[in-house]
């Protein structure tokens, strides 16, 4: 599964948009991240999808700052 920040993938062509995936978690910022973004993949694998592209990451402190919410958003593709 294809996972970029562009809005498009140099050479390859999409043939549909499947709709918006998103996903967050809480927790340190590097296992949150991959968390989210495993499950917006694993979202758009279920939709039929072969890509998510679009993809912007946020990130919010929670509490004193010793964890964050992380949230993954992108859309959800099939490619040619």
């Amino acid at each position: 599964m294809l996972v970029v920040t562009t809005p498009s993938l140099h050479g390859r062509t999409i043939t549909e948009y499947l709709g918006g995936r998103s996903a967050g978690y809480e927790r340190e910022l590097e296992r949150a991240r991959g968390i989210a973004l495993s499950e917006m993949a694993e979202q758009a694998q279920d939709l039929g999808g072969d890509a998510v592209v679009g993809v912007d990451l946020d990130y919010e402190t929670i509490g004193q700052g010793s964890m964050l919410m992380v949230s993954a958003s992108g859309t959800a593709v099939r490619l040619g």
